[in-house]
This record gives structure tokens, sequence and C-alpha cells, in this order.
């Protein structure tokens, strides 16, 4: 069970290592992204962002879905990330047992080849597509909010999505 998706640009940093991952007590954290399934670097940085005691899986978003869905996994707690909206749509899409998806932080290092990037929220700069990908991930029947640290109140990605 996913007990998190959440879309974060940085993937695992502070806030992820020291706030989120003690709020959301799971024994570890899987990160869903192609880059850093296939960058040994990026692994690197990332096992090295990972606290102490807390196990971590880097898996591409197609991978990270077939571990979300083994029976064997049905009963563990996981923590997900993946640094972009159409990622967390597809796993949502794939995945049955999610608890929540928090969209966090996205696109301050936005690729502008598509387009100026569109501000849903305060830490949202969107993509046409990624807000297209939001708008679908926002017709799932999961919640989906954001929520910077948990001492925020979530906000309803409906309710951000009202005027774009």
């Amino acid at each position: 069970m996913i007990v998190q998706l959440r879309v974060d640009d940085r993937l695992i940093h502070g806030q992820v290592a020291l706030v989120w991952t003690k709020e959301l007590d799971t024994p570890g954290i899987v990160v869903a992204n192609d880059n850093a399934a296939s960058n040994e670097m990026v692994q690197m940085t990332l096992k090295m962002a990972t606290p102490t005691g807390k196990k971590l899986l880097i898996r591409s978003v197609d991978d990270a879905i077939t571990v979300f869905n083994n029976p064997k996994g049905k009963g563990m707690r996981m923590f997900a990330l993946t640094n972009c909206v159409k990622d967390a749509l597809k796993i949502a899409q794939n995945v049955e047992d999610i608890e929540g998806i928090n969209v966090a932080n996205v696109g301050r290092f936005a690729d502008k080849s598509e387009g100026e990037p569109i501000q849903v929220g305060s830490t949202l700069m969107l993509s046409p597509s990624e807000l297209d990908a939001l708008k679908e991930l926002d017709k799932l029947d999961v919640p989906v909010f954001q929520q910077v640290v948990p001492s925020n109140a979530k906000v309803s990605i409906t309710n951000l999505l009202k005027n774009k």
C-alpha cells in the first residue's frame, strides 16, 4: 500500500528525509523515476539523503508499478516519490492501493521548451502537459492535494485547479 505518493522536483531532500518519513512512519521510500533508475550518480545522492534505518528502492516508473502491485508487498506501507505529475498519473492509473497523492513541489526547474509554466499553487509551476496530467490525476478516485510539510493544511487540487 502506498501511504503517500509525493510529487517533488527534488525527490529526497531535507523535508522528505527528516519530516515526511517520520510523519508517515513507513519502513522505506520508493523512488519511481526513470532517470534515477539509470543514473548511478543520482542513485548515490538519493542514498546519501535517505535517513538512517530507512530502506530505499529506486526503480523506473514501470518497475515501481510492478513493485507496488506485487502481492508480497500488499500489507507493506510505502512512501513513494516521483518528480513529475505525468509519472504520478501513470502510477495512479496502474496501482489501486494509494491512500493519497501529494503534489507538493513541482516546476521550479521546469523545461520551458513546452511553453511558459503556469502557476497553480505556491510551489506548483506546471507546463501545459503537466497541468493536463494534474487535471487527469484529479479525476481519479484517490485524494489529490498539495501539502508541502505536515504542519501545513492539505489544499485540495480541485480547489487549485478551479481557474486553470
